[in-house]
């Protein structure tokens, strides 16, 4: 009888550390997938700010009196390039992302421009990464919610608690100016 009693409580111990060990790794596994959906979107917020020094150049030679405009991508872009925290460069993002709307939007009043095929090259590119963009800030926040989930799931929760784990981020939310319902017009 002896040899059961230590046989079970040798078992449910085995039992509980292996349920231990999975949980604590799953931790890890969804904590590292939360920093790599945050590096993707900063590989594609890099590529975008890597365009930037081009269609400046671009849009310089026709755009003579916009230069207002033009500093404002360049004062964006320098200061998504030096934020270091993901905060830091989420609103610095947002800030490039505003300052090119307003380039793309001047740029309408310059036909030359418009017609430009760097000009369209560009644009394109920059579109393109938007919609990289897009897709992995969504990637991004899908992974912080299964790791908030587990954060606050039975039993994880407790194995959390015990190893210190504590919710990463914040989601990527649009700034104002992206929430803003744009205007349409047909004249």
């Amino acid at each position: 009888m002896f040899w059961i009693i230590i046989g079970a409580v040798g078992f449910v111990l085995l039992v509980f550390l292996a349920i231990l060990f999975l949980t604590y790794n799953s931790l890890v596994a969804r904590k590292n997938q939360v920093e790599n959906a945050w590096y993707q979107i900063d590989v594609q917020l890099k590529k975008r700010a890597d365009l930037v020094p081009n269609l400046v150049e671009i849009v310089k030679g026709y755009m003579k009196y916009e230069q207002k405009v033009l500093e404002n991508v360049t004062k964006a872009r320098t200061a998504f390039m030096s934020a270091t925290k993901p905060e830091e460069r989420a609103r610095a993002s947002n800030m490039l992302t505003d300052a090119l709307k307003s380039l793309f939007a001047v740029a309408e009043n310059y036909p030359e421009l418009k017609a430009s095929q760097n000009f369209l090259q560009l644009q394109e590119e920059l579109s393109g990464i938007e919609n990289k963009i897009a897709y992995a800030r969504q990637f991004y926040n899908d992974a912080i919610m299964q790791y908030n989930i587990a954060l606050q799931s039975f039993p994880t929760n407790i194995v959390a608690k015990l190893f210190g784990f504590k919710p990463e981020r914040d989601y990527f939310e649009a700034s104002e100016e992206e929430k803003k319902v744009p205007k349409v017009s047909f004249e």
